[in-house]
């Protein structure tokens, strides 16, 4: 399939080889400008080629989400050299999981600061461009921790409970200004490379014995996030929650 690329653009911060490529390929496929935004832009080249491979105009930016100063050039490059973000994602995060015993000030902080504050950054910046327009979509990537915190998960659930009040703050701000928040609470495990790691290390099974239908597909939550952004203003979705049919919630 091939692409025809003419009008606004999507920026995808910490937009990693789940999730975030996944979003970068449904927009793409939609006619979006694709510019991603992660801490080391190597790790997007395979998936630069492949979006270029199909006439898609891509473009992939090493950032520090948690600088200030980088998110403001971030914006600022993207704005004069690709066009006006109509679409940011915010998808960046660290699923730590500690004893609360052994979950350092550092440790917590980190959390926060990645999940949590860095939101904030590119929400707020974000939200500068798209006033100035009247229009706009912000995506914010949740988990189950940003709804219950369980053992181990205080560090994270801490950041996930920060970044859902900051979404849900400017969506009651920004939405009588035409600017669509949506927050996306992924109660479920992501079919990916890291989960199936994670799940041999702690159960033994192998990727191929996971049960069908068991985790939920990149492009599933993708789509999802296209919905969203499709919608009319007259019925905009603020949560979403997403899982699979057979996930204990």
């Amino acid at each position: 399939m091939m692409v025809t690329q003419n009008g606004p653009v999507a920026l995808l911060v910490g937009a990693g080889d789940a999730i975030g490529a996944a979003v970068a390929r449904r927009f793409a496929i939609g006619g979006y400008k694709i510019r991603i935004a992660r801490r080391e832009a190597a790790k997007s080249q395979k998936l630069v080629e492949e979006l270029k491979g199909i006439g898609a105009d891509v473009a992939v930016f090493s950032v520090d989400a948690r600088k200030e100063i980088e998110v403001q050039d971030l914006f600022a490059r993207v704005e004069e050299t690709a066009g006006p973000v109509e679409v940011c994602l915010f998808n960046a995060g660290s699923n730590v999981n500690k004893p609360i015993t052994e979950t350092t000030d550092k440790l917590f902080f980190k959390a926060w600061e990645l999940a949590c504050f860095a939101g904030f950054l590119v929400g707020r910046e974000a939200a500068k461009y798209m006033l100035k327009r009247g229009r706009g979509t912000m995506l914010f990537t949740g988990a189950t921790a940003s709804l219950r915190g369980g053992p181990g998960y205080a560090a994270f659930a801490a950041a996930k409970f920060g970044l859902r009040g900051v979404a849900q703050a400017m969506a009651r701000e920004l939405g009588p200004k035409n600017i669509h928040v949506v927050h996306l609470i992924i109660d479920a495990g992501i079919n990916s490379e890291a989960i199936h790691q994670r799940m041999k290390a702690a159960t033994g099974i192998e990727a191929n014995e996971i049960p069908p239908d068991s985790l939920t597909e990149t492009s599933s939550v993708a789509e999802a996030y296209w919905f969203a952004h499709q919608q009319t203003k007259d019925g905009w979705t603020h949560e979403l929650d997403l899982r699979p049919a057979g996930e204990n919630w």
